[in-house]
């Protein structure tokens, strides 16, 4: 449930979620985490997972840019880790406004309160509608990032926008192989044991079903 965002048509998407729910299919919400508690609770009764764009670490940029606040976008991540929905972060790299480096490892670090497992894409920006004045995220930059999340304690950080570079695959956290070979939008290689790393052992975390 995405573009727009799954939020503003709530009850709909409640509403084909139950069904989707009763056939054995599986919901998730591409969304920007800003929902009250309320309407979380609602939604665990029938949301698997989530993708939450964590747009900045700081609550400037999400008053200035976003006419929001950060900490909700936080607890909303709390909370449906709490309710074990499955979770995965986004957050799209944009030069001068969100790319000091000490600030997203500030976020990182959030990002491993919930738990290392939690996968970080770090998307590059390319300039559009209106903000054409900013130029596009360099490659080095996303590079960068995604090393800091891994240094940071994360397993699973992945360059998104940046097709070709090897931050689009999954490796094993434990023995470093490649398990899910990707370019751009499509995989083009799996070697995984059931759910697990077959050279050594390490399961991968997700839903696989």
């Amino acid at each position: 449930y995405t573009y727009t965002e799954p939020t503003i048509f709530f009850e709909f998407a409640r509403d084909v979620a139950l069904q989707a729910r009763s056939k054995g299919m599986l919901n998730l919400f591409v969304t920007n985490g800003y929902l009250s508690m309320e309407a979380l609770e609602l939604a665990a009764a029938f949301l698997d997972a989530a993708n939450v764009d964590l747009k900045s670490f700081s609550d400037g940029f999400y008053r200035k840019y976003c006419g929001g606040r950060l900490e909700p976008v936080l607890d909303t991540l709390r909370e449906m880790r709490r309710r074990n929905i499955w979770i995965e972060v986004t957050t799209l790299i944009i030069p001068t406004l969100n790319d000091s480096m000490e600030e997203l490892r500030d976020m990182a670090r959030f990002i491993r309160s919930l738990g290392p497992e939690v996968p970080w894409h770090i998307s590059r920006y390319h300039p559009h509608y209106k903000m054409r004045d900013i130029g596009p995220t360099p490659a080095k930059t996303i590079q960068k990032v995604r090393e800091a999340g891994m240094e940071e304690g994360l397993r699973y950080v992945y360059a998104g926008n940046l097709p070709g570079d090897e931050g689009e695959k999954t490796f094993c956290a434990e023995c470093g192989k490649l398990l899910i070979d990707r370019f751009g939008f499509t995989i083009t290689g799996i070697d995984l044991e059931g759910h697990g790393c077959p050279h050594c052992g390490t399961r991968l975390e997700g839903i696989f079903e």
